[in-house]
C-alpha cells in the first residue's frame, strides 16, 4: 500500500490544497494554470520556470492535486505526463496528488473502455505496465481528503472513504499486472472495483457511474462536499456542497480562462488566467 496517507490532516501544518484537472494533453494551458498562483499578490508560487520552460516545484508547503484525465485530446499527452512525474519526484513525498480519470482508467481497461485511437490505449506494452505499476504502488490514486473537500474526478453521491477507493485501485492495478489484460479480465476488474471504475448509462456518464466517470449533472446539491473535474466548465462552478474545477479544456484556444482551485481551512478560491494575461482571484466561491 501507499505510505502517503491520502488526507491533508496526515500532513503538518496547514498546507493550501491546489487542484487542477483535465489536462488533456494541453501543455501550455496546464503550464498557464499552474503558474497562475505565484503571479497573485496572496499567494506563493507553486512552480518555476527553467531556461528551458519546464515547470518545477518551488519551495512551498503546497499540496498539489492533478484530478484526473493528463493525458489524450491535446498534442501533448506524453509531456503532460512527464510534468506531473517531474513534480512528483521534485516534492515532498505525497505532496503530489495524481488521480485516476475515465481517461486514466483507458489505460488499465483499454479493451473494455475502446477508444482505439486515444494516446491512453495506444501506449506499448511497457508503458501501459509501467503505468499499472505506479498505480499499484499508490503514485497513482483516486481520492484525496482536504479541510473539508473530497477529491476524485467525478464524484460520488454517497460518502466513500479516500483510503478504500485508492486501496481498490491498487488491488486493481496489481492484478491486471499479475493476471493481464484480456478482455474478461478486463471486464471483471470493471465489475469487481466499480465504486471506481464503474462506467454508467449515456455513454459511460450516468448517474449509476463510478467515481472516474460520473457526469458533474449527476452530482447532487446534498452530495458531501466534493472537489471534482470530469465536467467541463468556462469557470468553476458551484452546486451545493460540489464544485466542478475542470476549466482547461473549456478553455482551450481562447485567451484565457485556464486556472486552479485552492483549498484552505478558511475556504475554496479560484484563480484564473485573464483574456489580458494577468490572473484573477476569486475567494469563497
Amino acid at each position: 500500500m501507499s505510505s502517503h496517507p491520502p488526507a491533508v490532516d496526515a500532513v503538518s501544518g496547514t498546507p493550501r490544497i491546489v487542484h487542477i484537472s483535465d489536462l488533456h494533453g494541453y501543455l501550455t494551458d496546464a503550464r498557464s494554470a499552474l503558474t497562475t498562483i505565484g503571479e497573485t499578490d496572496q499567494y506563493p508560487p507553486l512552480v518555476t520556470s527553467d531556461n528551458d520552460g519546464r515547470l518545477h516545484w518551488a519551495r512551498n508547503e503546497y499540496v498539489l492535486i492533478v484530478n484526473g484525465d493528463v493525458v489524450d485530446r491535446g498534442p501533448a499527452s506524453k509531456e503532460c505526463l512527464q510534468l506531473v512525474w517531474r513534480l512528483q519526484r521534485e516534492a515532498p513525498p505525497g505532496r503530489v496528488r495524481y488521480h485516476l480519470g475515465n481517461h486514466e482508467l483507458a489505460i488499465l481497461l483499454p479493451t473494455f473502455v475502446h477508444w482505439p485511437r486515444a494516446y491512453s490505449t495506444t501506449l506499448s506494452d511497457e508503458e501501459q505496465r509501467a503505468f499499472l505499476t505506479r498505480v499499484a504502488e499508490g503514485d497513482v490514486t483516486v481520492a484525496y481528503e482536504g479541510y473539508e473537500y473530497t477529491y476524485s474526478h467525478a464524484g460520488r453521491n454517497k460518502a466513500f472513504q479516500a483510503a478504500d477507493v485508492n486501496a481498490q485501485a491498487q488491488a486493481a492495478a496489481s492484478e491486471l499486472l499479475a493476471e493481464g489484460f484480456d478482455q474478461a479480465t478486463q471486464k471483471r476488474i470493471a465489475s469487481h472495483y466499480a465504486t471506481v471504475c464503474q462506467l454508467g448509462r449515456n455513454g459511460g456518464r450516468g448517474a449509476d457511474a463510478g467515481l472516474c466517470w460520473m457526469d458533474f449533472a449527476h452530482l447532487e446539491p446534498s452530495a458531501p462536499p466534493q472537489v471534482v473535474g470530469h465536467s467541463k466548465r468556462l469557470k468553476p462552478v458551484r452546486k451545493g456542497n460540489v464544485v466542478c474545477g475542470n476549466v482547461i479544456r473549456a478553455n482551450n484556444g481562447t485567451p484565457g480562462g485556464e486556472g486552479v482551485l485552492i483549498e484552505e481551512p478558511t475556504g475554496l478560491t479560484a484563480i484564473r488566467r485573464s483574456p489580458d494575461g494577468g490572473v484573477r482571484v476569486a475567494h469563497n466561491i
